[in-house]
């Protein structure tokens, strides 16, 4: 039976708290066991699609906590669309979604060349439907309700799979020098101590240098909510940066206008 809101009968209303509970105490253990920003060189995107908003907001949730970028969808068309525009390194997939099963999302893949990693979530545990799922291409089959941990940690192995778990924990950009293993950064030789938000800052600056981070995309990955675009939390944390590691007239984080922030050195 396909769960809709207001159609559920008690026992399925049951079942899918069952679910969202299990999302949230595993989001919570990965939240004390891991720290809030991991090792990532370069930006690794997930897709995430369910349509059931509570799980596709849990999912998200634990992925951004581990460092990825994540999109989310609710159909199968906006997956399709999605996948097109955003271009994932892995992709979450639910098998029943609104106007088409995944299985169906995944043939249309497949037909159009797209070999990105899929893992299917869903209800549905018989041996028969994860075979059918394995069989059509699928690279994972997780049964509902799952773990958030144990989610995390196969988009993890699909990753090194495809040769995408590439990490760095030390930056060098014109003398500005930041360890993450040590947690500790150098301008020309000399310590320089920072917050703990500033050192996420940097770190993630760093991480994509020469590249522009949008506003948003910052405000996500450091303070891990979704604050109104016109947010001024980020300036003054730019403005301790730049007092702190712009020595001798050097200048490396620069603001595009209207956009966001980039650290490069000219």
């Amino acid at each position: 039976m396909r769960l809709r809101r207001g159609r559920e009968k008690p026992s399925d209303w049951l079942w899918m708290w069952g679910i969202r509970t299990a999302c949230l105490k595993g989001f919570l253990r990965l939240l004390v066991h891991t720290d809030m920003v991991t090792n990532r060189e370069v930006e690794t995107r997930v897709l995430v699609v369910d349509d059931e908003e509570n799980i596709s907001y849990l999912l998200s949730l634990a992925l951004r906590n581990q460092g990825f970028e994540v999109a989310t969808a609710a159909t199968g068309s906006d997956a399709l669309n999605e996948l097109r525009q955003f271009k994932p390194h892995v992709v979450i997939l639910d098998v029943m979604l609104p106007d088409r099963d995944g299985f169906d999302v995944l043939k249309q893949l497949r037909r159009e060349g797209v070999e990105v990693p899929v893992i299917f979530l869903s209800a549905r545990g018989a041996v028969e439907d994860r075979v059918k799922g394995l069989a059509m291409g699928a690279d994972d089959y997780m049964v509902k309700p799952f773990s958030l941990e144990e989610v995390v940690a196969r988009v993890e192995a699909q990753l090194r799979r495809i040769g995408r778990d590439r990490r760095r924990s030390r930056f060098d950009i014109e003398g500005l020098v930041l360890d993450d293993d040590a947690h500790r950064v150098w301008s020309d030789g000399e310590e320089i101590h920072l917050s703990p938000t500033e050192f996420v800052l940097l770190r993630y600056l760093m991480a994509h240098e020469g590249k522009v981070m949008r506003r948003e995309q910052i405000l996500n990955h450091v303070w891990q909510y979704d604050f109104d675009g016109q947010s001024t939390i980020i300036e003054p944390y730019i403005s301790n940066l730049r007092r702190k590691v712009e020595k001798n007239g050097r200048r490396l984080i620069h603001t595009v206008r209207g956009v966001g922030y980039t650290i490069r050195v000219k």
